[in-house]
């Protein structure tokens, strides 16, 4: 059986790292092969543009910095852990991917779609998703949430959390469009207790798991 990348979608505290874990689960006990990753970040290099992205500074990012930022980043993680892992046959779970900075850089920034699907096609021309879920719940419930998770480990919020619910509101219009418009995506109500987020996943990649036998 090929490897195939699902990747996960969707605004702060929606759930995603939860059930990356109950996927991967599941393929484990198919007998298949998985990796666990999230972007930006996934490998040494990757993470540590990741900090630049994701940490304070003294100095602006513009919103079209923080784009190539987020494309090096992904360049590198697609290089060197993403497409390996895939031609081993390996299962990539991906805790965001091009959808984030869709939804994020286009509808959170502002910038221009063009400029990003310009960049993505140079960074991963030929290979999408084959199943992007995207968890989806009000803004204010997803912010009270990763609140709750940050205050529980002693995180302080980084450059995207600390935005406004305008910000999220954005983002979360712009996932919304990407779901309507793309069959590889399958949008998940995360208000439901996690039982019946986890079941309706599994659901969807009972079917992806028929298409890739």
């Amino acid at each position: 059986m090929k490897g195939c990348f699902i990747t996960l979608e969707g605004i702060e505290g929606a759930g995603k790292s939860t059930l990356a874990l109950a996927l991967r689960d599941a393929l484990h006990a198919k007998g298949l092969r998985v990796e666990l990753t999230r972007e930006p970040g996934g490998t040494p290099l990757a993470e540590r543009l990741r900090d630049l992205v994701l940490t304070r500074g003294e100095e602006h990012v513009s919103p079209e910095a923080e784009t190539l930022i987020m494309f090096a980043s992904r360049a590198v993680h697609l290089d060197n852990l993403v497409r390996p892992a895939l031609a081993r046959g390996t299962w990539v779970i991906c805790d965001r991917f091009t959808d984030a900075t869709r939804a994020y850089q286009g509808g959170g920034r502002g910038v221009r779609a063009e400029f990003i699907e310009q960049l993505a096609h140079t960074v991963h021309a030929g290979l999408e998703p084959d199943l992007t879920l995207l968890l989806d719940l009000p803004v204010e419930e997803g912010l009270r949430r990763a609140a709750r998770r940050r205050a529980d480990r002693g995180d302080h919020t980084d450059r995207f959390e600390s935005e406004t619910v305008a910000f999220f509101s954005r983002v979360r219009a712009r996932y919304l469009q990407i779901a309507d418009s793309e069959a590889r995506c399958q949008r998940i109500d995360a208000l439901q207790p996690a039982a019946v987020v986890q079941a309706q996943a599994l659901e969807a990649l009972s079917r992806l798991l028929e298409q890739a036998e």
